[in-house]
């Protein structure tokens, strides 16, 4: 079959750092085709390439066998190319239909769009991707897991003949995830050729034809996805056999760390729990579960109506993050870009901030003893980046995980929530941080553990606390624990708010 994409030795230089070395890529009419490789391999940066955000040092690109020049998004959008990103180009402070029509040349409306227009164009793509909100909700205020519906939406709206996913289900709930995939195979029968680049393994094989794997910014090989295996794949990925590591078997809790008795917020409804220390608890629930709400509660981000929490015994009440942290609270968010790092600021100054008392003398920083103490927690995490002066904006999203990571193991809390850690990052960082977990709760602490992925919950927790709309609908031991049990009590309403 003919190449309908077709990218030659691509390369791209970020400072003195290679993020591709002579690439290369082919797509065909109506395929889905998986781009692949581990963090800070190149994929995005091809891909970004390929919708005119990042221009190359070199490359050689055609379109149906014709040469096509890629300079600018809108260069991508005349070419019928469009992209949904891993991080999420919306505007917060624009609406839901705004967002759709910005710098979408099939709204031809001028200066000034009417509603009912725009209603009409918006409406059918937003109900394909299952997105419900009105056209005038702020973007800001949704959900991250709405947020990547929305930029779904805004990209099937541009009406392109090649769409680009990078992890577009990073945060999507299973149905949706299937709603998704519909999606694409609908697509596909149109003759789209979707890009779908993902570290999720099972929906490779459930979706893509062919894969391209990428390894240190180089094309390693194409293979076709019916004849070759995960193992495979992965070994393509790093070069060698990686070693999955295993849940502990035998891991002993102690005595209550933190109780939370009725705990009530704008979205939790009398939630009770309670964690224990060497523990890890998992918390699962699809998409506005109030996953994310629980661990704002406990860091002091969203104000507590009801119910009480107690540290150590002892009651506490966190109003701001200052006072969960002096309550030996962390909380590492859902969205590190957004919430968590502060992008134009070095990896250093990242992974400090939360123990700069600790790095001064007679009032001034001291960066050599900042750098120590940062060494020490990077070895640990395998954190590899050209240097802790560099920019966090310039990590891979696996790297930029671990510099949100370190900040909170410098810190040392004796609770730590992780909301969905390994978003977004590749199988090797994901070990890392299985690692980082187990040996947290081997230490004594208490993790509390939100994930997207119900086979990682499976692998880390020793319990699995299920919300639904706010509730608790079940807290399930980690051992006799489902896929099913997790999502029938993910969809069911809840038995009681008994403590956990």
């Amino acid at each position: 079959m003919a190449n309908f994409l077709q990218a030659e030795v691509v390369s791209k230089h970020f400072g003195g750092v290679a993020a591709l070395r002579g690439a290369r890529f082919t797509l065909r009419p109506g395929e889905v085709h998986a781009l692949i490789g581990e963090n800070g391999a190149g994929k995005s940066t091809l891909a970004k390439i390929l919708a005119g955000a990042v221009r190359p040092d070199h490359a050689a690109i055609t379109l149906n066998d014709r040469p096509v020049t890629i300079a600018t998004p809108l260069d991508a959008q005349r070419l019928g190319i469009g992209i949904i990103y891993q991080e999420l180009d919306l505007f917060p402070h624009l609406t839901v239909g705004e967002n759709m029509a910005i710098a979408n040349l099939r709204l031809a409306e001028g200066h000034l769009v009417r509603p009912r227009r725009l209603a009409a164009f918006c409406r059918p793509y937003l109900d394909q991707v299952g997105l419900t909100c009105s056209l005038r909700q702020m973007a800001g205020s949704l959900p991250i897991g709405q947020l990547q519906l929305l930029a779904i939406a805004r990209a099937l709206s541009m009406d392109a003949r090649i769409l680009i996913m990078d992890e577009p289900t990073s945060s999507l709930s299973d149905d949706a995830v299937d709603r998704l995939f519909s999606l694409i195979r609908e697509l596909r029968t149109r003759g789209v050729s979707t890009v779908y680049v993902s570290h999720k393994m099972d929906e490779l094989f459930r979706i893509c034809d062919r894969a391209t794997v990428l390894r240190d910014g180089e094309t390693v090989q194409t293979v076709e996805i019916a004849t070759t295996s995960p193992a495979e794949i992965v070994r393509l990925m790093v070069g060698r056999d990686l070693q999955i590591s295993e849940r502990p078997e035998h891991r002993e809790s102690g005595e209550v760390l933190l109780r939370v008795e009725r705990l009530s917020t704008a979205k939790l409804k009398s939630v009770s729990f309670e964690l224990r220390r060497g523990e890890v608890l998992g918390v699962a629930g699809l998409v506005g579960a109030g996953r994310s709400e629980l661990g704002a509660a406990l860091f002091g981000l969203d104000p507590i109506r009801g119910g009480t929490i107690h540290r150590d015994g002892r009651p506490i009440l966190p109003r701001s993050p200052h006072q969960a942290m002096r309550h030996g609270i962390g909380l590492t968010p859902e969205d590190r870009r957004g919430e968590g790092l502060m992008m134009s600021m070095s990896v250093l100054e990242n992974g400090t901030m939360t123990v700069l008392r600790r790095m001064q003398s007679w009032g001034f920083l001291r960066h050599v003893r900042e750098r120590e103490a940062l060494a020490s927690i990077a070895g640990r995490l395998r954190l590899n980046c050209p240097s802790v002066a560099a920019e966090v904006a310039t990590l891979s999203g696996g790297n930029q995980q671990k510099v949100l990571l370190a900040r909170w193991l410098l810190l040392d809390p004796e609770v730590l929530f992780l909301d969905d850690p390994t978003r977004g990052i590749d199988v090797g960082a994901k070990q890392d941080i299985y690692r980082i977990i187990d040996s947290l709760a081997a230490g004594g602490k208490g993790v509390i553990l939100v994930s997207s992925e119900l086979p990682e919950l499976l692998r880390c927790s020793d319990r699995i606390l299920v919300l639904r709309d706010g509730s608790v609908t079940a807290v399930l031991d980690g051992r006799e624990a489902t896929q099913e049990k997790i999502m029938a009590a993910a969809t069911h309403s809840p038995a009681s708010g008994d403590a956990a």
